[in-house]
């Protein structure tokens, strides 16, 4: 079992999301599951799609009303040069002040309903977030051992992203594009039959020819996508080891497989953009054949059957009104199938197994303050355990660890010695067996309590953003200044913080490469010692640091130590001789019990370890 198993490499922008191309392993089911999901919004949905509806309904009735205008207009003109009439204006006037109500009671409709649409997305998606941000606390350890960072990530990022943005273009879209088609070619027939016809022959064409783009421009796209995620990925990684590339004289390299990867994206990039580009010439062709069709039989309609010259305007703007709806529906479909493939990646998230829930009847093991009263003994109790129930790793494990005590765990580099760690902390639930705290459960306590029993100084050492103040009070957020001083002195760190031009509001940046690995264990072991814990987890961390700040963390950590149970895991076999247990592990198994002494009178793996280190030492 490795040490390492939540190190998996960090995917960058480029990371696995959702691209283009993807589709939805259960589209149908997925919608569905979305139109649930969408329930609480069901009646402002419903406004929404009214108001979509009445805009629409508007904009049909426009072109109509505009053509009895233009037939008013032209009877008029005919009646004034034959002398047997004047344009009535007065109507024409009524006409244009109606169309002018209509249209501006469709952008009325229009602007509310995007307005209301824009509400209802961003609160799909920020209850979305909210959910997986929760979610992401009840998930077990294991499940982030089999994910890359990049990839849980991108399901908040990305994937919600793509679910707000698809949502906000394609509800109303549907129903509008369906209401235009239904109101125009209603509209069309009651113009003229034949000319609908007429229009109606070149709607085929052009679905075809807007398949037959799609499908070669899909590929593009998806190649795009990746090429991009590549390009992404090779940016993050030689700006996140910018150091090492240049102490390497790597510049050169780097340069040239950038060049090479932009120039894979600028291939897929153009012929993805071409293609798509080519689909509104080549629709546009096609609907302008059947425009100069209904244009033509328009004209022979209006010489011999008495055809309105403004029904022939209106039906143009009909025809015209006609095709957009059709291609809408189109990339509606397609949008649908990214919306289906990233919401399912969503929810897979979501219903991902959960922890064990805490129990319902937790024990109470702080005081009136608040303040834990545990005092700091262990008990391990036939403990079994194994990341897959086939792979047994700890066979029947018990001892007992008085108040005080410290405990080491070592073995060789994989061995599995954060897995007692774990355990002890509840990120894994025991096969079997029971693990006490001052005789009390651990499955007894909620999660919570039992965690802030611990307090803990990784090898990885750990700050956030911030202020080192701020750092330090993450080990107990209600602490004073005076306190976090308090515990920098006891971890040995003051001095060097008081050294800084900022003192304690020096803000560390966000790789914390302001200060050195050292001093960054040093404020570590100043958060822990701000927790007071009566249980500690030290994680012996001073291989890549200098000579004195190793001294000042061995010092730190001593006397952190003092008073409290503490396990310790020993990377330096010689610092752990007078520990009170040492647990050997190799392979995730644990072969070795005992003391220092005991342990190498019995010429085991542990002699063995030690004496390679102590040969190590003196070559």
């Amino acid at each position: 079992m490795s040490e390492r198993r939540n190190n998996a490499p960090r995917r960058g922008p480029g990371g696995r999301g959702m691209m283009a191309g993807d589709k939805a392993k259960n589209f149908k089911g997925t919608i569905a599951k979305l139109i649930r999901y969408m329930r609480p919004y069901y009646l402002q949905i419903i406004i929404i799609i009214l108001f979509a509806v009445c805009s629409t309904v508007f904009n049909i009735i426009g072109p109509k009303i505009l053509g009895s205008a233009t037939t008013t207009l032209a009877e008029g003109l005919v009646a004034k040069y034959s002398r047997t009439g004047e344009i009535d204006f007065v109507k024409i006037g009524n006409i244009l002040k109606t169309l002018l109500a209509i249209y501006v009671g469709s952008v009325i409709f229009n602007y509310f309903q995007g307005w209301m649409m824009a509400g209802v997305t961003q609160s799909i998606t920020y209850r979305l977030r909210k959910e997986i941000s929760e979610k992401i606390n009840r998930l077990p350890l294991k499940y982030f051992d089999t994910q890359t960072h990049g990839e849980v990530l991108s399901r908040v990022t990305n994937d919600v992203d793509t679910v707000s943005q698809s949502l906000n273009q394609s509800i109303q879209q549907v129903f509008t594009s369906a209401v235009t088609i239904c109101g125009v070619l209603y509209m069309m027939l009651s113009i003229s039959w034949q000319m609908t016809v007429m229009a109606l022959v070149v709607v085929p064409l052009s679905g075809i020819a807007a398949a037959i783009v799609v499908s070669h421009s899909q590929k593009y796209f998806k190649a795009q996508q990746a090429t991009l995620g590549n390009v992404n990925g090779h940016i993050e990684e030689m700006y996140g080891g910018h150091v090492v590339m240049k102490a390497f004289n790597g510049e050169e390299k780097s340069i040239r497989e950038f060049r090479e990867l932009n120039s894979n994206l600028y291939n897929a990039s153009w012929r993805a953009q071409f293609m798509s580009g080519l689909m509104q010439p080549i629709t546009n062709f096609i609907g302008n054949v059947g425009y100069v069709g209904c244009c033509v039989l328009g004209g022979w309609l209006a010489v011999h059957k008495g055809l309105a010259i403004g029904d022939i305007q209106a039906f143009i703007q009909y025809v015209r009104s006609f095709n957009q709806p059709i291609t809408q529906t189109a990339q509606i479909m397609n949008i649908l199938q990214s919306t289906a493939a990233a919401a399912e990646r969503v929810f897979e998230f979501l219903e991902e197994q959960e922890e064990t829930p805490d129990t319902e009847t937790p024990l109470n093991i702080r005081d009136e303050n608040g303040n834990i009263t545990v005092r700091g003994s262990v008990t391990f109790e036939d403990v079994v355990f194994g990341y897959n129930p086939d792979k047994i790793i700890i066979h029947d494990f018990s001892a007992y660890i008085k108040r005080g005590s410290q405990i080491a765990i070592v073995g060789p580099t994989g061995a599995g010695k954060t897995t007692i760690v774990k355990l002890l902390m509840r990120f894994y639930d025991l096969n079997s067996g029971h693990i006490y705290i001052d005789g009390k459960k651990t499955t007894d306590l909620t999660r919570k309590d039992l965690r802030d029993c611990f307090g803990m100084v990784l090898q990885d050492a750990w700050l956030h953003s911030g202020t080192i103040m701020d750092n330090i009070r993450y080990g107990r957020t209600d602490a004073t200044d005076d306190e976090v001083i308090k515990a920098a002195e006891e971890a040995y760190v003051d001095h060097f913080i008081r050294t800084l031009e900022d003192g304690y509001q020096t803000v560390i940046n966000e790789e914390s490469t302001n200060i050195s690995q050292g001093q960054k264990q040093l404020l570590t072991i100043a958060r822990a010692f701000l927790s007071d814990p009566r249980i500690l987890i030290l994680d012996e961390a001073t291989s890549s640091v200098d000579t004195r700040t190793e001294i000042l963390i061995q010092k730190g950590m001593e006397k952190l130590m003092q008073g409290r149970t503490s396990f310790v895991i020993a990377h330096r076999l010689s610092t752990i001789r007078n520990a009170d247990m040492i647990i050997v592990m190799d392979h995730g198994d644990i072969v070795e019990i005992g003391r220092h002494e005991e342990l190498l009178e019995k010429d085991g793996f542990y002699a063995k370890l030690y004496n390679s280190q102590f040969e190590e030492a003196a070559a």
